[in-house]
């Protein structure tokens, strides 16, 4: 091969994110997502053994509420922090505060302690999160950010495949405690595998204009809408307490609840109008439209999610472990959707997330239909919709990473976290809120019209400047 040859077979194909350069920052930067990935996927089998250890089964609620809203601030504050002075001080500041929260929840005496520290532990995941963003957009070439999206996603899939059952099996032959204690000594290789990458990244004053960034034809970054880190912090508060009283408000039936589901639409509007770009809610095109697809995506998937076991064994008869199994084929195809994407750097990250939402689409419909006929056809089209995410998510990642600026990777990625959990939470308390008025039909229907309002709004993703 000729000198000339080689340097045109480099330049098309992109570098390894497992070349020497990157291996250590990828292998950090997975270790840290599985690491967030397992706790959130273990603690569900210790949570009703630890609530009953401490007599606080009427708080058992806020031990997820709690890092719900915690996480929330923790991802706005992370992304001005990141704008400012670089992700290598809220990464790890996040990762100290995520491991005094597993110690405070491990050694927590009553349910008070134990909320208190799954708050401190939110707190930690969120601030570490939207750094990993920044570190890859400082790090790694553009053609190679969607094999490391790819890899971040595939990170979730080993803790959804094992993760509950490692969970349950400390709880039960160690004690629950151990199912959060246990992880405080798997943070450090994590560390020790980003220091050295991670610390001479610094703040956008101090980063050159990227190679990596936006080429001819791709569009220009949008600045984000920045408020004063004040006010982001407020708006941030408002934001989660707006959440956490519209989700409590779905949960009852009361005139007390309808007074705090209006408080709690109020407060998310001006939290998302303050903290989101602008012409998210009415999608417009570029970096709005690939925010709210996060949120939109993530909705209709955590919102089908969350009642699919509830039908195969209410309605269908089928075993827990076997409505388990279920929910393990769709993170399956999850990795596969992730793995195939990331084969084909070259191609556009728009097709994909047209190509995702549309599988999405027809795999959520998919176990709507199948609600109304039999439990199997679930399986099926539960894979269809992982495999959709899979394709999309990675693609959804790069181009907000494309779009923004060094100042603005930080608050941007704070906005796509922000979406991923509020579009979750809010679609299962909304298709909660139907399921119990009418039924597991409706709820499944909501999720449907989610996930198709997503696919016919794929295509806006691609900037209008492009």
């Amino acid at each position: 091969m000729t000198a000339l040859a080689a340097g045109e077979e480099s330049a098309v194909r992109p570098p390894s994110p497992l070349a020497r350069p990157y291996r250590l920052a990828t292998i950090g930067i997975i270790a840290v997502v599985g690491l967030l990935a397992f706790e959130q996927m273990a603690v569900g089998t210790a949570m009703p053994v630890a609530a009953r250890d401490l007599h606080g089964l009427p708080l058992y609620a806020w031990a997820f509420s709690a890092v719900f809203i915690a996480g929330l601030v923790a991802n706005v504050f992370a992304g001005g922090w990141a704008d400012a002075q670089g992700p290598a001080r809220p990464l790890f500041t996040g990762l100290a505060v995520f491991v005094a929260g597993l110690v405070i929840v491990g050694a927590a005496p009553t349910m008070i302690w134990f909320i208190a520290g799954r708050a401190v532990q939110g707190f930690g995941s969120g601030l570490a999160s939207v750094p990993l963003y920044v570190v890859v957009a400082r790090v790694y070439p553009e053609r190679s950010r969607p094999k490391v999206f790819a890899a971040m996603s595939g990170a979730w899939v080993v803790p959804s495949l094992v993760g509950p059952s490692i969970g349950g099996l400390v709880a039960q032959h160690l004690g629950w405690r151990w199912v959060f204690l246990g992880i405080v000594p798997l943070v450090v290789p994590a560390v020790f595998a980003l220091v050295r990458t991670v610390r001479g990244l610094r703040g956008p004053d101090q980063v050159r204009a990227p190679v990596t960034g936006p080429g001819p034809g791709e569009g220009a970054p949008h600045k984000a809408k920045r408020a004063m880190p004040r006010e982001r912090m407020l708006a941030a508060l408002v934001l989660a307490a707006g959440a956490a009283l519209l989700l409590w408000g779905l949960d009852h039936r009361s005139v007390l609840a309808l007074v705090a589901v209006l408080a709690g639409i109020a407060g998310v509007g001006y939290g998302v109008r303050a903290l989101m770009p602008r012409g998210l809610a009415r999608l417009r095109r570029g970096l709005p439209t690939v925010i709210a697809m996060r949120g939109l995506l993530f909705g209709a998937m955590g919102g089908t999610e969350a009642f699919i076991p509830l039908a195969l064994t209410t309605r269908f008869g089928f075993h827990p472990t076997t409505a388990g199994l279920v929910l393990t084929a769709g993170a399956i195809g999850w990795s596969a959707g992730s793995w195939w994407q990331g084969r084909f750097p070259g191609t556009s990250p728009v097709r994909f997330v047209v190509a995702g939402a549309v599988l999405h689409a027809v795999g959520v419909a998919g176990v709507a239909l199948s609600f109304h006929v039999s439990g199997w056809p679930t399986l099926p089209a539960w894979i269809v919709a992982g495999a959709g995410m899979g394709t999309a998510f990675p693609a959804l990642s790069v181009l907000v990473l494309r779009l923004s600026g060094p100042d603005t990777q930080g608050a941007n990625s704070s906005a796509m976290q922000i979406s991923d959990t509020l579009g979750s939470s809010l679609a299962v308390g909304i298709a909660g809120a139907l399921v119990n008025a009418a039924g597991l039909n409706t709820g499944a229907a909501c999720t449907a019209v989610i996930a198709i309002v997503a696919a016919l709004a794929a295509h806006r993703v691609e900037d209008a400047h492009a």
